[in-house]
């Protein structure tokens, strides 16, 4: 069998999608499971807020979202339960997304917001201003109106920008090796999570147990408030991260290969850590860090659509799934109430000892 024939029969199906002057290759694959993930995504919305203390039919809830309903049903649906659904959906996108650039950027699995350190950097940014801001000793939520609105997720982005660019000065040697990206991204990991907990230390009661249940990536009583920054975001940074698909997928080919193709290395390798940051930021300051989210689905996309690298839209459903998911585990199937965190931190941290030990034996085979 010749090379070219091995290639033909592995290739991924593919349509054409033209707009206009523009056209993209779409694989069907990769398709199909968007498409599937997005009517589980539907489901699993409808199904969250459905349930509660006061259950709602699902026709009820289709059509109060559609304005029907009764007034007690609309308050319920629109105040209390869409609102921290849509920011489930929202943050599990944006992370998705995040997980697939960093991946995609670094050509290495394990290179995740949460293994590279991005997210504890945004993490410490936005525990700084939840702790440095006690200063009344009320007693009262500080983290709140405006602070809440424009504090909380520009420092969450300033502490994943500063980690992001430390990160690449650090890993950079006539490029950035993946192997390298991750080990410099465990150490600064862990020097940013022992600041955090120097930061907790001096916090006062009222504002050390605010921080902490944020720690754990909490969904509770998440409202209009977090969901704003969140559609803002996600409608600059998702088009620009589409847009940079064409040049990530000449990257996978290698630093070499995609600068005699004539991709501008720096300025797309700039903009992917830009967006992932971006999309961290504005995630970790609306719910706190949600563990293993950006690192166990883009993996779970990549296999299930058989491409060369993490898809960026499946990502980016699948993980608004496992986040809504998650929140409608802690929220009612659960007896005890947990922040949302733990159920994906359960979820991630063995398929991470997996890989683990998957790369383990191909490196001693």
């Amino acid at each position: 069998m010749t090379t070219r024939s091995r290639l033909t029969r592995t290739s991924t199906p593919t349509a054409t999608l033209r707009v206009g002057p523009a056209s993209w290759l779409v694989p069907l694959r990769a398709a199909l499971i968007t498409v599937v993930a997005l009517v589980a995504l539907a489901f699993l919305v409808v199904l969250d807020i459905s349930l509660g203390d006061f259950e709602i039919p699902f026709g009820d809830v289709i059509s109060t979202l559609l304005g029907g309903g009764d007034p007690g049903q609309q308050f319920i649906v629109n105040e209390l339960r869409l609102p921290q659904t849509l920011v489930a959906v929202l943050v599990g996108a944006a992370l998705g997304l995040s997980g697939a650039l960093t991946q995609t950027f670094a050509r290495n699995p394990l290179a995740s917001p949460d293994i590279l350190g991005v997210t504890q950097g945004a993490a410490l940014g936005a525990v700084a201003v939840i702790v440095l801001s006690g200063a009344s000793g009320n007693g009262s939520s500080l983290v709140t109106g405006t602070l809440q609105r424009l504090g909380l997720p520009l420092a969450a982005f300033l502490g994943g920008l500063l980690t992001a660019l430390v990160l690449y000065l650090f890993s950079w040697r006539r490029g950035v090796d993946g192997q390298r990206l991750v080990l410099v991204g465990i150490g600064l990991s862990a020097a940013l999570g022992a600041m955090t907990s120097w930061l907790l230390v001096r916090a006062r009661e009222a504002e050390l147990a605010s921080a902490q249940v944020w720690l754990n990536g909490s969904l509770n009583a998440r409202g209009w408030d977090q969901a704003w920054p969140m559609i803002w975001t996600l409608a600059v940074l998702v088009p620009v991260s589409l847009l940079l698909v064409l040049s990530l997928n000449t990257m996978m080919l290698g630093d070499d290969s995609a600068r005699g193709l004539g991709v501008r290395l720096q300025v797309t390798q700039l903009l992917t850590l830009l967006a992932a940051v971006g999309l961290v930021a504005v995630a970790v300051s609306a719910v706190g860090p949600l563990e293993f989210v950006a690192f166990v689905v883009p993996q779970i996309a990549l296999r299930l659509t058989g491409g060369s690298r993490p898809p960026m839209l499946a990502s980016m459903v699948l993980g608004a799934c496992l986040v809504v998911g998650a929140n409608l585990l802690t929220r009612v199937v659960i007896p005890v109430p947990l922040p949302a965190g733990i159920v994906t931190a359960a979820i991630g941290a063995p398929y991470l000892i997996w890989l683990l030990l998957r790369a383990n034996r191909k490196v001693s085979a």
